[in-house]
């Protein structure tokens, strides 16, 4: 992380989410233009509108990722291989996977690691994410959880979806970021809603975000440098 946050590299850092699920085409489309406009590194999309991004962006320097098992991960490796190879052809590049939540709490490893190992060959080389869902897990379990990533191969070890009742922290950062060797990577996301907040989750050890707040943070950074007073403006949003 540099000493001094720039617009450029805060961007840099950012996977712009439009993941609810009740937005509509319209929605997407404003917030495509918002990942644009503010040239993010990707925006993170629903499986379904992969496709029309990867053209509505082209051209644009943004790329296209995608969730796979979404929120939940309890559907079968087969189903999450299936959905991460459609998504593929559809022209994603990054692909976040839930983890099987409940296998990494019964402490069933071996379960977790070939869920994860499986989505990752499928990946064949391209950017792979497990989400742990921190808020449901506590330390050993994150711990634990970000080995696995590790383990099975993927290239980051994620915080949270946004929609189980809890996002990411400082603390869960820093215990993932310290679990991991160099060669993982750690994505914060879920209440990364202002520029203190990214901020901080990128000053625990953080590389990537994911916000759907792209706006508000790189914006009050344009504020903040330009001179003018801070804003805490926030989009409401749980992710």
């Amino acid at each position: 992380m540099p000493t001094e946050l720039t617009e450029e590299y805060v961007a840099s850092t950012i996977d712009h989410a439009i993941l609810k699920p009740d937005l509509t085409r319209a929605d997407v489309d404003r917030e495509l233009d918002i990942a644009a406009e503010w040239g993010v590194f990707s925006v993170c999309v629903r499986p379904s509108d992969v496709a029309y991004a990867v053209r509505r962006l082209d051209g644009t320097g943004v790329a296209v990722g995608t969730v796979i098992g979404f929120p939940h991960g309890t559907t079968s490796t087969a189903a999450k291989i299936a959905e991460l190879r459609q998504a593929r052809a559809d022209g994603a590049s990054e692909f976040d996977m839930v983890v099987h939540i409940g296998a990494l709490r019964d402490g069933d490893d071996d379960r977790v690691t070939d869920d994860i190992r499986g989505v990752v060959e499928a990946a064949d080389g391209m950017v792979t994410k497990v989400i742990l869902e921190t808020s449901l897990l506590d330390d050993e379990q994150i711990a634990r959880g970000s080995r696995l990533t590790e383990l099975g191969g993927a290239d980051f070890v994620k915080t949270s979806t946004g929609f189980a009742g809890g996002g990411a922290t400082v603390p869960h950062v820093e215990l993932m970021r310290a679990t991991v060797s160099s060669k993982t990577q750690v994505k914060a996301s879920g209440g990364v809603r202002g520029l203190d907040a990214a901020s901080a989750m990128l000053a625990a050890g953080a590389t990537r975000l994911g916000t759907s707040a792209s706006a508000a943070i790189l914006g009050e950074l344009r504020t903040r440098q330009s001179g003018g007073p801070a804003s805490s403006a926030e989009d409401g949003s749980s992710y």
